[in-house]
């Protein structure tokens, strides 16, 4: 690690923000005016992913450092982090750091658990321990989601649970930051502040959501039927997880594009809020930050909504990182994850301990001290009959299935993925090499790994009463906040 001077860490982490819709990266209509004044003065990492595009993986990937191969855990949303392996919060805490978590971190949450933080505030995690069941059903007879049918149906302006949720934890952020400035510790403290937005529901504040109205939000990219591209991993998703079969017109892709983007304005209004009592508190000097969201969303482009898949507004994430000995004003498109928290975390407060093998402190990579990284990325949950895996490595972005074609973009030439060169004889020798990398990589083939992933999936099924209990059990569209009643469908 790099000795950068210990200082006190404020990770602020948002729920499926598409790297896109970011007013620093170039996005041509949505606001987010206090993140991009982080990026102003901090390290913008526009080459960033999940380890997995959908919350619960990624959130224990995010905790452990370590890829969901690596683990061989952790591979869907009925298979949350339980504290088994050891995390970055368990490190600091160790280490006689104080790790605070405010709000979502979506972990099995049982009696006993010990995720690794010295304090949970409104801590919201999967419901009942075991999360969503139906994810464990990945055959060709799994049904569609009934939750799907949600999404248009509720999209607009207004208040949600999760919004409300939002308000309180940037509240008890600003409280924290406040009180603490009072209390002077003696050593560096990590405070981690996890938002719910702009996850779905796509219901967004008023003041938000007419800020994109139909002539400003257009259509989203690829939408027409006629444009989308055909894979047979797509048509699985959209067999199970029917979002776009229930937006019946322009408009109401267009209403519930407003509230996706209004959605992230909030979210930035919230982040800019405990970013100010940071400063306010006198803090700011002391006090490093780091801004990431654990997935992407798809926001309608080619017909998908939600996440799930490998394109960048899914499986992309945004990254910035501000505060001392990070470069100012920059863009790094050195490819990162978010197991390279672990790292940058310890880095950040002066933890001694070593991180996993595969992260590494941003402000390493900041710095260009990494050039020539690697990374992936892995999807085994609902609405993939088969497993999905992506390399990331310079120009190239490599998906991997296990037995549907591969896909090669090149981002250099090709960011919004619109040319799959998969099947060009021109690029043979690319994707023969990135096969090889990304084997090297996960240490294994990939159907081994679907396989191993399927054989545990099975016996968590068994185990919980089978197919028909779970069936029964119903749909969750997604996981209610504390205090919030399951709206099972």
């Amino acid at each position: 690690m790099a000795d950068q001077g210990a200082r006190n860490l404020l990770v602020i982490l948002s729920d499926e923000h598409s790297p896109k819709a970011l007013g620093c990266a170039g996005h041509p209509y949505v606001r987010t005016p206090n993140l991009d004044a982080l990026a102003a003065r901090g390290t913008r990492f526009s080459a960033a992913y999940t380890p997995s595009p959908i919350c619960v993986p990624a959130r224990a990937a995010l905790a452990t450092g370590q890829g969901l191969h690596a683990m061989g855990r952790y591979h869907d949303n009925a298979d949350p982090y339980d504290g088994a392996v050891r995390s970055w919060h368990h490190a600091l805490r160790d280490a006689g750091h104080e790790v605070v978590s405010i709000g979502k971190l979506h972990f099995r949450g049982l009696p006993g658990d010990d995720h690794g933080f010295s304090e949970e505030k409104l801590a919201m995690h999967v419901v009942d321990g075991k999360g969503d069941l139906l994810a464990l059903i990945r055959d060709e007879g799994a049904p569609p989601r009934k939750g799907a049918a949600k999404l248009a149906a509720s999209a607009g302006p207004g208040e949600s649970d999760y919004t409300r949720y939002d308000r309180d934890i940037a509240a008890a952020a600003q409280i924290w930051l406040r009180e603490k400035a009072k209390a002077r510790p003696d050593r560096p403290w990590c405070l981690f502040v996890s938002l719910v937005t702009p996850h779905f529901p796509l219901i967004a504040p008023p003041e938000h959501f007419y800020r994109y109205p139909p002539e400003v939000v257009g259509l989203p990219k690829l939408y027409a039927p006629e444009e989308r591209p055909q894979h047979p991993f797509l048509a699985d998703y959209a067999a199970t997880i029917p979002y776009d079969s229930h937006v019946p017109d322009a408009a109401t892709a267009q209403r519930m594009l407003a509230g996706y983007h209004g959605l992230v304005s909030f979210m930035d209004e919230q982040a800019g809020k405990i970013l100010a009592a940071l400063e306010d508190s006198g803090l700011g000097e002391s006090t490093r930050v780091l801004y990431a969201s654990d997935h992407g969303d798809n926001a309608g482009a080619r017909g998908l909504w939600g996440k799930s898949t490998m394109y960048e507004e899914s499986v992309g994430v945004p990254m910035i990182l501000a505060g001392a000995g990070v470069p100012a004003g920059k863009v790094c498109g050195t490819p990162v994850s978010l197991i390279d928290v672990f790292a940058t975390v310890l880095d950040a407060v002066g933890c001694a301990e070593e991180p996993p093998p595969r992260s590494t402190s941003l402000f390493e990579i900041a710095r260009g001290l990494d050039a020539g990284r690697r990374v992936v990325s892995e999807y085994h949950a609902s609405g993939s009959r088969q497993a999905a895996f992506m390399l990331r490595e310079g120009r190239w972005k490599y998906v991997r299935y296990v037995t549907y074609p591969a896909q090669l973009f090149d981002l250099a030439t090709d960011p919004e993925e619109l040319t799959d060169l998969a099947a060009d004889p021109r690029h043979v020798m690319d994707v023969t090499l990135l096969e090889l990398k990304l084997r090297e990589t996960l240490g294994s083939d990939p159907a081994v790994l679907d396989a191993e992933v399927k054989a545990r999936q099975a016996d968590t099924l068994a185990a919980n009463g089978g197919r028909g209990a779970v069936l029964a059990r119903g749909d969750l569209p997604y996981s209610p906040p504390p205090g919030v009643r399951p709206a099972w469908s």
